[in-house]
């Protein structure tokens, strides 16, 4: 029979609930703390290394076969990859209009309270604001979609999936990265205090978890995990151009 997790784990863990929830504590909690303390200092160079681990996690632990079984092969329905992309990419405008209609451009709007961090210079020429743009938006699909999918709907879900199937494990780890986003907004660094936004935390992490479940039917539909990094992608996209453009 053959192993997801690599000789050396199998001594430690099996491959079910418990390990996903151990690498929930070992990664979320972490990067938690580190987003929180970036967003007081305005450096958020740490994050990179919770993102890099979040990247390695399938390497570190799984075997060939583990990581064919989360996912990591070659789509069979390559037309869900452009539903991936263009359903993505809604959610990111709708999210937007949503926090536009409620909110305005105060702090309490996720988009506006998270693009402080992109630091875009006030009085930026067009030119200069489209270079940042593709800046950001090249790194923003790449970096943060992939090793978070490889980690919330590649082995943490397939960890759960193996206890309780694929649909509960899709609800936990919806809820896991849709809390871990508190630390991007709801907990939020205003006027050189913390504060809790209450309202609009709710529709931010509810909104978290129902794109969650998008990811995880882009992957379960296209049958790769690439479904959910494409969606992932576009929905960041989505989320930087409002952020430069329509805010």
């Amino acid at each position: 029979m053959q192993q997801e997790l690599k000789p050396f784990w199998t001594k430690v863990f099996s491959f079910n609930w418990k390990f996903g929830l151990f690498l929930i504590f070992a990664v979320c909690v972490p990067r938690f703390v580190l987003v929180l303390n970036a967003n007081v200092t305005g450096n958020y160079g740490s994050i990179g290394i919770i993102m890099l681990v979040s990247d390695l996690a399938p390497f570190i632990f799984l075997t060939k076969y583990g990581r064919k079984e989360i996912g990591l092969i070659r789509p069979k329905k390559y037309q869900w990859l452009l539903f991936a992309f263009v359903s993505g990419l809604a959610f990111s405008f709708l999210l937007h209009f949503l926090g536009h209609s409620f909110y305005r451009n105060t702090y309490e709007n996720w988009y506006n309270y998270i693009g402080r961090s992109y630091k875009i210079p006030a009085g930026i020429n067009a030119n200069d604001k489209a270079v940042l743009f593709t800046i950001m938006a090249i790194t923003g699909m790449t970096f943060s979609p992939v090793g978070e999918e490889l980690f919330f709907r590649g082995i943490v879900h397939s960890g759960f999936a193996r206890s309780i199937g694929d649909n509960k494990a899709s609800v936990v780890d919806s809820v896991a990265f849709a809390v871990t986003h508190i630390s991007h907004f709801g907990l939020v660094f205003i006027g050189n205090q913390r504060e809790f936004l209450v309202a609009p935390t709710l529709i931010w992490v509810t909104s978290m978890f129902l794109v969650s479940l998008l990811f995880f039917l882009c992957k379960k539909q296209s049958g790769s995990i690439l479904g959910a990094i494409i969606c992932h992608a576009a929905f960041n996209l989505g989320m930087i151009y409002c952020i430069f453009y329509l805010m």
